[in-house]
């Protein structure tokens, strides 16, 4: 028996990157998933869009919301999958990539598949395998696009935690990944573009401050996660203060 998957969205105002997502997802070569698309009240049009994309959209609301992870623990249990991958408005899958990835979870019954992505046009996978360093990014090319998920393990590792408004995802696949009973595979293929417009890379200075947050959770050289902290805001130092300037 073939397994199940469903594509989960979070959304707030983003009418001008979703109908990208909406095609993509229209010319995928299977089409037997689901799409769930849980939105914070949108005001700029991103609701009709939803609504317009009935051919794809299985289930969404649209309510205020706690944060991504607030909004996307929803879609969690919204979501019927036994797969779940994570979508964000400006990523972009390749028309192969559904199938790529049901076929892949068929043969190894893996519990998380992470494929090749593209990034600012450059094929990426996983890191080499250390996550001291690359933190979740050791294990998985990429949360969103390039990663399916075993929906049950939520059940484990619990859903993804409020307390990190931006990294999360870090937190929960370090676990995930982390632990000896995980089964995860790389897989040979592009599944698509990973989009540069959320918030990871809006807000730089809470992106590496969650990233510090969930290092210094799920690794044991506490120093070492401070001196990298500090490397890291060094190296962003002048995109932080820019961004301040400009009032994001």
């Amino acid at each position: 028996m073939k397994p199940t998957i469903s594509a989960i969205t979070v959304t707030f105002n983003v009418a001008n990157l979703l109908p990208g997502l909406i095609d993509s997802l229209r010319t995928q070569t299977d089409r037997d998933f689901e799409w769930i698309v849980v939105d914070g009240n949108s005001t700029d049009g991103t609701v009709e869009l939803i609504k317009s994309a009935g051919d794809v959209v299985t289930h969404w609301i649209s309510e205020p919301d706690f944060g991504i992870y607030d909004a996307m623990n929803k879609a969690l249990q919204m979501a019927t999958g036994e797969y779940y991958l994570v979508l964000g408005a400006d990523d972009r899958l390749n028309p192969d990539a559904i199938a790529q990835y049901r076929n892949h979870a068929r043969q190894s019954d893996a519990d998380i598949i992470t494929a090749l992505i593209s990034r600012n046009g450059i094929i990426e996978k996983r890191k080499p395998c250390w996550p001291w360093l690359y933190a979740h990014h050791a294990y998985v090319s990429e949360h969103s696009v390039g990663s399916l998920i075993r929906r049950s393990l939520h059940k484990k590792f619990g859903f993804y935690s409020r307390r990190y408004s931006i990294g999360a995802d870090l937190l929960f696949l370090k676990k995930v990944c982390s632990s000896p009973e995980t089964k995860l595979i790389q897989a040979d293929f592009v599944a698509g573009t990973f989009g540069f417009s959320g918030t990871s890379r809006e807000d730089r200075a809470g992106a590496i401050c969650d990233y510090f947050r969930g290092q210094l959770e799920t690794e044991k050289h506490k120093y070492f996660q401070i001196i990298l902290f500090i490397a890291k805001v060094l190296k962003n130092a002048r995109s932080m203060i820019k961004a301040t300037r400009s009032g994001r």
